[in-house]
């Protein structure tokens, strides 16, 4: 879970505002990538497979956490009824706990041992590799979007060469050979009553952020992330993300990406 939401040259939008926004890129020849993440799987569910089904063929980056994960997992991923949806599987932290002592909660925070931050890891990494094989990548998804930044580094003795936090990245590299993609808009108002932000927030935080993207005022290359959490998904964010995926899906400057070629990097490191 998190409260994530896109700030830089924020306003509320409609629907002909994202068009017109996709059709400015239409007219620098460019593409306008996104990808979407969802978190907190464990197992197959009514509310996993109705996001499924949503997506259509969309592909979905799927945060799981390892711990608590079943078994039978991906082979319910597996059923050919959800073959026409890519879904590739990210490293939702270990046990998805928070060891915060105070503030915000984190899993990874100052003050854990880094014994013990690359012992959950590592445990992650190989638990999630053992499940779901090459559909698992190599990416941390650390919970609540947090992860003391000392910690980084300790991602690659673990096996891991990508994590994904929010807002629009810094830099495409935190540390060496570990790189970063975020999301951008989490369409839950944690904030709020835990439904949908609406659609006019959620159509502004999308807008802006591939305004920002278009005119390079932050990274240009990082594709925009859209945020889900199935577990608390309500009806109205579904009636978006239909509309979101109709519009984007015939619109010829737009291109949802595969978990692969959202962390190409992380994916096939360079040597």
């Amino acid at each position: 879970m998190s409260e994530v939401s896109y700030k830089d040259g924020f306003r509320t939008a409609r629907w002909a505002d994202l068009e017109d926004e996709l059709d400015r890129w239409e007219e620098t020849g460019r593409i306008a990538t996104l990808w979407w993440r969802d978190d907190d799987a464990i197992r197959g569910s009514d509310r996993l497979d109705r996001l499924i089904a949503i997506a259509a063929g969309v592909p979905i980056s799927l945060a799981v956490i390892p711990a608590p994960a079943d078994a039978q997992l991906p082979e319910w991923l597996a059923h050919p009824s959800r073959a026409a949806t890519p879904v590739a599987v990210l490293q939702h932290g270990w046990q998805h706990t928070n060891h915060a002592l105070n503030g915000k909660k984190s899993e990874f925070p100052l003050g854990r041992s880094r014994l013990a931050v690359a012992s959950d890891l590592a445990a992650g990494r190989v638990r999630l590799t053992l499940l779901f094989g090459a559909r698992a990548l190599a990416v941390l998804v650390p919970p609540w979007n947090r992860i003391e930044p000392s910690f980084l580094p300790v991602l690659m003795d673990c096996g891991l060469t990508g994590v994904s936090r929010v807002k629009p990245r810094p830099v495409a590299h935190p540390v060496p050979k570990v790189a970063e993609v975020n999301v951008h808009v989490d369409l839950v108002s944690w904030a709020g009553d835990r439904g949908f932000i609406g659609e006019a927030t959620a159509l502004g935080a999308i807008s802006a952020h591939l305004r920002a993207r278009r005119l390079s005022e932050i990274d240009a290359d990082e594709p925009t992330g859209i945020l889900t959490h199935h577990l608390v998904q309500d009806e109205q964010t579904e009636v978006f993300l239909r509309h979101l995926i109709a519009l984007t899906r015939n619109h010829p400057a737009t291109r949802w990406l595969e978990g692969t070629s959202v962390f190409s990097e992380a994916v096939y490191p360079s040597q």
